[in-house]
């Protein structure tokens, strides 16, 4: 049998061996206790070694699990073709492991409670159809973000705060097996001669990969994860984001197709809010998303979504973000969305704006309007157009029309901390205006930042276009209730 082809050792010989003796009870105190009340020790002084004693029986007994799996998992490769079982729907690989672990502890006469075994077939399922000892994280609701920093350091973002997990790899290999896997299934690689890698999983969820010998301690895995439930501008007022006479501003100005940039750092929540800004583009509209790794979910019918493509082995092949940007000049949009504006694609997206192109999108990394329209600037500067500033200037405020700000605060919440118009230009300097700011004004006994948006009784330059499109009545509501607000 394909079994046998392993000797040696039992596990269950192994743990025998390498258990600690049992240590003596303390029974000399628990005399003295029973005769001199008195002089008896407190009641969690003999707790210490109990709990550690109970610690130490707990490790033996992952360490025999770990043993367990790891001997199983092996018989189980040296019987199946994994690539093949992989093929199956994931219920009829359940039942096939199942019955094949079975047959393993049985023919080794292995001596694991259900419980125990249960969690096996369930960590070897994953090994086999998900991501290994991570998967668990993904199904978590709370959990936005998984950090592996080497196979024994994964951390998680949980409520806007990092905390370390207990999970682990076995080791760097099964670490390496897991992100190759991701990226494969999205026709990209990662390995030492091509080490950096972003990807993404079946769901949306951002992946970033990066390999020996550029991390230096490991390989590094970092998930952004999407949650199951669509976020919408209402979810977003329920966190505090936003006020209500927010929402309803942002509400016109995704609906009445006025240009925006969403700026913010990193994990302030930039992509979110744009996935809500799109839900209210009219299912007429034909929109034609780019993106590094596909992670936008527009709800539209007519939406056409392109990714780029990295070089191949040979060094060709590549399709850049400014390859996607012109050539969608081409498929006749009526808006295109750049997930992230991150190079010379600023220009393009900026001549699709100002060519008919209106209620296009994107995102960029700054920390304030006035920071977002300097980046624009820099990246128009790394394509080489030999431009004047004035000229690159002027061509970004009649661009766009609309920069909305976002912020991860030291609590770990995120707020829209600003809606501000690009109004024009005035000498060589693009000119804006606020709309709406938030205002922190200190902070709870929790420790979580207090303050409210209030409005700065500017009327928006869009009042025309809104007419235009019907919502008018609606931006009269909003600019209302943001000034009550």
């Amino acid at each position: 049998m394909a079994f046998g082809k392993r000797t040696g050792v039992s596990a269950k010989q192994r743990v025998a061996d390498a258990a600690p003796e049992p240590r003596p009870q303390p029974k000399p105190v628990m005399k003295v206790v029973a005769e001199k009340p008195e002089q008896a020790p407190k009641p969690r002084a003999p707790a210490k070694p109990m709990a550690a004693a109970g610690l130490r029986l707990q490790e033996a007994a992952e360490t025999k699990l770990s043993e367990v799996k790891t001997s199983i998992f092996n018989a189980l490769i040296d019987t199946v073709d994994l690539t093949e079982l992989s093929k199956l729907d994931p219920d009829q690989v359940r039942a096939e492991i199942t019955d094949i672990v079975s047959e393993i502890i049985s023919v080794r006469s292995m001596v694991l409670s259900a419980a125990e075994q249960q969690r096996l077939i369930s960590e070897i399922c994953d090994d086999v159809l998900g991501l290994g000892p991570i998967e668990p994280l993904l199904a978590l609701d709370d959990v936005s973000d998984i950090m592996v920093n080497g196979p024994k350091n994964i951390f998680i973002e949980r409520g806007g705060k990092i905390e370390k997990t207990n999970v682990t790899f076995r080791d760097n290999a099964q670490l390496m097996h897991v992100c190759q896997r991701i990226v494969s299934a999205v026709g990209r690689r990662v390995d030492e001669s091509s080490p950096i890698c972003d990807a993404r999983l079946m769901d949306g969820s951002r992946v970033n990969v990066i390999a020996p010998p550029l991390s230096i301690d490991g390989t590094t895995l970092t998930i952004r994860k999407f949650t199951k439930e669509k976020l919408t501008l209402a979810k977003l007022v329920e966190f505090g984001t936003i006020t209500p006479g927010g929402a309803k501003l942002l509400e016109v100005i995704g609906g009445c197709r006025v240009n925006v940039l969403i700026s913010g750092g990193t994990g302030s929540g930039k992509t979110t809010l744009l996935n809500c800004l799109t839900r209210f583009i009219d299912e007429g509209e034909r929109t034609i998303t780019c993106e590094d790794a596909a992670e936008l979910q527009l709800q539209q019918p007519h939406v056409v979504r392109l990714e780029t493509r990295p070089p191949n082995l040979e060094g060709v092949g590549q399709v850049t973000m400014r390859d996607l940007v012109r050539n969608c000049l081409r498929m006749r949009p009526e808006r295109i969305i750049v997930g992230e504006v991150r190079g010379p694609e600023a220009f393009d997206l900026l001549q699709a704006m100002n060519t008919g192109h209106d209620g296009s999108m994107g995102t960029v990394h700054a920390n304030s309007p006035r920071d977002g329209i300097s980046r624009i600037e820099n990246m128009i500067a790394m394509g080489d157009f030999n431009m004047p500033t004035k000229a690159v200037r002027e061509q970004i405020s009649s661009a766009l029309q609309v920069i909305i700000q976002t912020q991860r605060l030291r609590d770990g919440s995120r707020r829209i901390t600003h809606i501000t118009e690009v109004i024009g230009m005035e000498g060589d300097v693009v000119t804006l205006q606020d709309l709406v700011l938030f205002d922190v004004q200190g902070e709870d006994e929790k420790g979580n930042i207090v303050g409210r948006h209030k409005a700065t009784g500017i009327r928006p330059s869009f009042w025309d276009r809104a007419r235009y499109f019907g919502l008018e009545d609606l931006l009269t509501d909003a600019m209302e209730e943001l000034n009550v607000e």
